[in-house]
């Protein structure tokens, strides 16, 4: 059902609909399999999306991209709000797989 919430009407015919179906599908099954819970995995499926559209709108370099992830995990686990981000429901550890992950 994520091709339809994609919004994808030609995956039979585009190569580039049937790898974005892959990239989101690997990403919800990877969450999905550690137990995130439903705003968890929002998060991160939104941080997914966050950065390919990095890569292909804002053509940023992987180095750039990895400068842009590293600012959206930043203050994960710390109790400051100040410097607690948009993900801090992740747990430290769950940072961490986040970041082997992607």
């Amino acid at each position: 059902k994520l091709e339809e919430f994609l919004n994808f009407k030609q995956l039979k015919t585009s190569l580039k609909e049937a790898i974005l179906l892959d990239y989101y599908t690997a990403g919800f099954w990877w969450a999905k399999e550690r137990n995130f819970s439903v705003i968890q995995l929002s998060g991160f499926m939104d941080l997914l999306n966050y950065l390919l559209e990095n890569l292909s709108d804002k053509h940023m370099t992987l180095g750039d991209n990895l400068k842009e992830l590293a600012k959206a995990m930043a203050g994960i686990g710390e109790t400051d709000s100040e410097r607690s981000g948009d993900l801090n429901f992740f747990s430290i550890e769950q940072a961490k797989a986040i970041i082997d992950y992607l």
